[in-house]
């Protein structure tokens, strides 16, 4: 089962190559890892999505608490949070098929940032799902290449946070 973890931590010189070293010594799978400043100074956030039981997000979650620039690991569920990711899609594209191009992205909610003589980049956002589906759509044009950020989320509002041997909550 997919899973999502945010993780914090202050932003040394070895701490992300700590986090991810981490994850590759142990063979914790990763399916994606977005990394960015967080609202705090010298403070870093990571939204790192693995596939796992709760066994497997107990054990990653000790281990990156045991990592001394680690702040706070929190999971959060995939109905009490908000999750996003972002792709770039070059689709090739010949004059008399840009429209068609223009209007599948639309149904994808999607953008056009650059069209050329032979591509389309379509900018895209929303869940894994939702860019797979997309990415599937315009693959019959010829999909040249894509980027994609990976997940990032924020626990909603109203969500409780998530108690129990699965998550560990350390103070900021």
């Amino acid at each position: 089962m997919k899973r999502t973890l945010s993780i914090w931590f202050h932003n040394r010189f070895s701490a992300l190559p700590r986090i991810t070293g981490l994850f590759s010594g142990k063979g914790f799978p990763v399916e994606s890892m977005a990394v960015g400043v967080a609202s705090e100074d010298g403070v870093t956030r990571m939204t790192l999505t693995t596939l796992g039981d709760d066994s497997l997000v107990e054990r990653i979650t000790k281990q990156l608490h045991r990592l001394i620039d680690v702040i706070q690991v929190v999971e959060l569920a995939s109905v009490s949070s908000v999750e996003r990711e972002l792709a770039l899609v070059k689709v090739q594209s010949s004059p008399a098929r840009q429209q068609e191009i223009v209007q599948l992205a639309d149904v994808f909610r999607g953008r056009v940032v650059d069209m050329g003589a032979r591509t389309v980049t379509v900018e895209l956002t929303g869940r894994a799902e939702k860019i797979n589906a997309a990415i599937d759509r315009f693959s019959p044009y010829g999909v040249v290449e894509f980027s994609r950020s990976g997940a990032v989320a924020l626990k909603r509002d109203d969500a409780p946070e998530r108690v129990g041997k699965t998550m560990a909550v350390t103070p900021v």
